[in-house]
């Protein structure tokens, strides 16, 4: 007979898997990435992996859709804190360290993540849709800024910075500081 788990026990396995999720997912790809392997490192039986997530696919979309809110909610807060075009700067640079930490959130063109996508329900696909509208509505709807371009230009500005993490490995300077500098040098062209 199969132990049963106290809510404490609960808690922290359920973050336990997130995070081994999360780390293998960056390391190896989703596809790569077991539910056995998952269960080893956190200490569970494969059975046990079911009493949290219905599938793989569930684990995943739930890792993929935390961090998205991680990075939303810190990114609102810098927002807030800095009612200015400035505070959208450091929100910005803040997202790209967060991309750079965890490259699931940028590699959505890859075989691998189509392969995810493809396994998801559609209740699964429409909560990380959910999510990305979510973090575009951060340069939206700040009623202190106001765009200087057309707002799907600068949306498309925002997303095009971030996305261009796909090039770090062959740019002959630091990333970081690319990013950095192109960020500082277009905000004041895109924001009053």
């Amino acid at each position: 007979m199969a132990r049963s788990f106290t809510e404490r026990e609960k808690e922290n396995i359920k973050r336990s898997l997130q995070e081994a999720c999360k780390q293998s997912w960056t390391q190896y790809g989703y596809k790569k990435t077991s539910v056995d392997d998952l269960c080893k490192q956190v200490g569970i039986s494969k059975g046990a992996f079911y009493l949290f997530f219905e599938s793989k696919e569930a684990l995943f979309c739930e890792v993929l859709c935390s961090v998205q809110e991680q990075i939303c909610n810190v990114a609102s807060e810098v927002i807030e804190k800095h009612k200015d075009k400035y505070g959208v700067a450091e929100a910005l640079k803040l997202i790209y360290r967060k991309y750079d930490n965890n490259n699931f959130l940028y590699n959505s063109n890859s075989t691998d993540y189509t392969i995810f996508i493809n396994k998801l329900s559609e209740e699964q696909v429409k909560k990380i849709k959910k999510f990305n509208y979510m973090s575009q509505q951060l340069f939206f709807n700040q009623p202190y800024l106001k765009f200087k371009v057309d707002s799907d230009l600068a949306i498309s500005i925002i997303y095009s910075l971030i996305m261009n993490i796909k090039n770090k490995d062959v740019l002959p300077h630091n990333h970081m500081e690319t990013f950095d500098f192109m960020v500082d040098h277009l905000i004041d062209s895109m924001y009053e």
